[in-house]
């Protein structure tokens, strides 16, 4: 191995963290070059199916493990496997009766969707699998709850009540009951959007009973997180309380951690209404450290909501604009607001207006496009308190892109969610040239992924914004 590095047939990838091992891959000429050779050999499309078949258990491990010790690990590998999970998931579409597999496939990479930067291509994959796919009710149940929570976080809450309307079809049907329990979950959501606080403590109540039944702690810990929000929401503190350090304490007793994060996230909401603003605090912090160490956007940017609430209702203005600045980023990026908790959106519009009053317009307007134009690691340290802001643009002068005028075309549609596919079929180009401009961006940026590339992107696109005046 090291030889082949040695002599530039490899090329070597530190892990990211030490939760991952290193990698290797091939210069893309010498890809470009294997991969001629194998279709000349006409045992393409056997590999394919085996390299297929791989990443379809990789991915099923990985939903196995998606509530213990090992999910953060397992979440890493998935984001670093990435382009050979898409790879997988296209083979499905282009052979005849494997369909099927793909819907499994992207069902069992729900938590790589939600926690990525690849929530809009999950929807895309599993709208198309569900489309196209038959399968067993079980699978396809499966399917329907999953991409309602999908749509739930990208307040398509039409699409969302279409599918679980077909999902409770199948969950009435003999052995599929664990199917009702998410229905119950995801409609409660629902609920809460449309503003029915009372329907959707019922529907979580039915989630959680039914999860209990089913031994499920994954859907058992969402609904308590759901229903931590919704006592929080109707002014029961006791009762948000009551549930979120069950949901914590369940959590702990499966050495889980998203699940917890986003169960510290609610229960600080409860508790800060309640008027302890220091452990609120405290616990958002903690969600947010936990999310930052998994690039979990959505928590990130709950995370970031409350700690401006707080920070607005304690009379710190100056960070509340600041903080509402770095959301505007997020939200952006995320492509809705508050995604999945719309309900929480009174407390960002009055978080926004005390802040607007306590500052005046013109102040209140500066600090917040500050806060916009901080980069990632900036903002996230800001929050965590680990050190103080720059004032104006954040850091030093940006450096001079190393892209040239076509890799920063095929970046900003990277940033966009396409697919090396979508484009070369964009551009006009071949897919071999498109996955080539790729590889290039990733070895002169540094990463490992396309995700680091559109947050990198979506930077320099913010900051180049910063820059215009208002009117220009």
């Amino acid at each position: 191995m090291i030889g082949l590095v040695g002599k530039s047939i490899l090329l070597r990838e530190d892990p990211p963290s030490a939760s991952t091992t290193t990698r290797y891959r091939l210069l893309e000429t010498i890809r470009q070059y294997g991969r001629e050779r194998l279709v000349a050999s006409g045992q393409e499309r056997a590999l394919q199916r085996l390299h297929r078949d791989h990443y379809r258990r990789l991915a099923a491990e990985a939903y196995a493990e998606r509530f213990g010790p090992r999910q953060v690990s397992w979440l890493g590998r998935l984001k670093l496997d990435h382009a050979n999970l898409r790879t997988a998931l296209e083979y499905c579409f282009g052979e005849s009766g494997e369909t099927s597999v793909a819907l499994g496939m992207a069902t069992d990479l729900l938590y790589h969707w939600t926690t990525s930067h690849y929530l809009r291509e999950g929807r895309r994959w599993l709208d198309l699998s569900l489309r196209c796919a038959g399968g067993p009710d079980e699978i396809r149940g499966r399917a329907l709850w999953s991409n309602s929570w999908l749509a739930i976080i990208q307040a398509d809450v039409v699409s969302a009540t279409t599918m679980l309307e077909e999902a409770r079809k199948l969950g009435e049907r003999p052995g599929h009951e664990p199917v009702l329990a998410y229905v119950a979950l995801y409609s409660g959501m629902i609920a809460m959007f449309r503003g029915d606080v009372d329907l959707a403590i019922s529907l979580y109540e039915e989630a959680a009973t039914r999860h209990r039944a089913n031994d499920d702690p994954t859907g058992q810990a969402l609904a308590l997180v759901r229903l931590c929000l919704a006592h929080s929401f109707r002014g029961d503190w006791a009762s948000a309380v009551s549930a979120g350090e069950e949901c914590i304490a369940l959590c702990d007793a499966h050495e889980e951690g998203w699940h917890r994060a986003y169960a510290m996230m609610a229960l600080g909401i409860g508790v800060w209404s309640q008027g302890d603003a220091p452990r609120a605090e405290e616990l958002e912090k903690e969600s947010l450290r936990f999310n930052r160490s998994l690039d979990d956007l959505l928590g990130l940017g709950v995370n970031l909501e409350v700690l401006a609430w707080i920070a607005a209702a304690e009379g710190d203005h100056q960070r509340a604009a600041r903080l509402l600045g770095v959301l505007e980023t997020v939200w952006q990026t995320i492509g809705a607001p508050l995604s999945g908790f719309g309900h929480l959106t009174r407390y960002h519009e009055e978080c926004e207006e005390r802040t607007r009053e306590a500052l005046g317009k013109q102040s209140f307007d500066t600090v917040v496009r500050q806060g916009a134009k901080m980069r990632c690691d900036e903002a996230f340290a800001f929050a965590l308190g680990e050190e103080a802001p720059s004032r104006g643009r954040s850091g030093e002068a940006e450096k001079p892109s190393p892209l040239t005028r076509r890799e920063t075309e095929i970046a900003k549609l990277i940033a966009q969610g396409l697919s090396n596919k979508e484009i070369a079929a964009s551009l006009t180009i071949a897919q071999r040239t498109a996955e080539g401009h790729v590889e290039h961006i990733m070895t002169k940026l540094g990463f490992h992924s396309r995700a680091q590339i559109a947050v990198w992107t979506g930077e320099r696109i913010r900051n180049a914004d910063g820059d215009r005046t208002p009117d220009a």
